[in-house]
């Protein structure tokens, strides 16, 4: 009798990952004043001239990628569709919306200072995920339900994509956190600045590895110091 030999098991072949290129908007009169700033409801300010000149600054920076970028897509808001325009105007590519990616909208807080608002309004805030800014406000519960049914979405039109959404402080931290597995009170611990890149990836459903990783948080193009105050929060 001879013994027959067998081929080791093949690996299975998994689709590649969903790469999500996350861009916070330039600035506004608001960003720079450290005023909260929602979404549609709110005052809806537009980018600043600095803004526009920041998001420029993105779009040569990533333009590299421009071939491999599947889509742009953008928060309906104001300055985060004028930022998305600013990158489609670059890389001659169109721009659609995704509703769940606009920031959450803060109630009475539009417009306010954190020091307007005062601290124990703002304890209120952070101690629970259920509390309304000002009492009118979105939860963070409920926009964190928000964004990830706008991700869901993302993913599955985009499969083994990549794609660049341009959004806001709070969907973008809230993606952070998923794909992390972090609880969503994480995203009081992070820094986000105007015009940042952030970059996570996103597996099939199948893959027996975590779902989702962070490749890259928070980047500035070059010559941006990277352990400076831009004005994030």
């Amino acid at each position: 009798m001879t013994d027959q030999q067998t081929e080791p098991a093949a690996e299975a072949a998994w689709p590649p990952p969903t790469t999500v290129v996350l861009v916070r908007h330039g600035v506004t009169a608001h960003t720079m004043q450290r005023r909260f700033s929602g979404g549609l409801a709110g005052h809806n300010p537009p980018l600043s001239d600095e803004g526009r000149s920041q998001i420029a600054a993105v779009a040569s920076w990533l333009s590299p990628l421009r071939d491999e970028v599947a889509a742009i897509v953008a928060s309906p808001v104001l300055r985060t569709r004028q930022s998305a325009d600013l990158l489609g105007e670059a890389w001659d590519m169109p721009v659609s919306e995704e509703p769940g990616f606009a920031e959450m909208e803060f109630g009475i807080w539009e417009g306010l200072t954190f020091d307007e608002v005062g601290r124990d309004d703002l304890m209120t805030w952070y101690s629970s995920l259920d509390s309304r800014p000002g009492g009118h406000g979105e939860s963070l519960l409920s926009v964190q339900e928000r964004v990830l049914a706008g991700l869901d979405r993302l993913l599955s039109a985009y499969a083994g994509r990549t794609v660049v959404v341009v959004s806001h402080v709070t969907p973008i931290k809230t993606m952070v956190a998923h794909a992390l597995g972090a609880p969503l009170e994480s995203s009081f611990r992070m820094q986000l600045t105007p015009a940042s890149v952030s970059v996570l990836s996103f597996r099939d459903p199948d893959h027996p590895g975590p779902p989702g990783a962070v490749r890259l948080y928070n980047a500035l193009p070059p010559p941006k110091p990277p352990f400076v105050d831009h004005g994030g929060w």
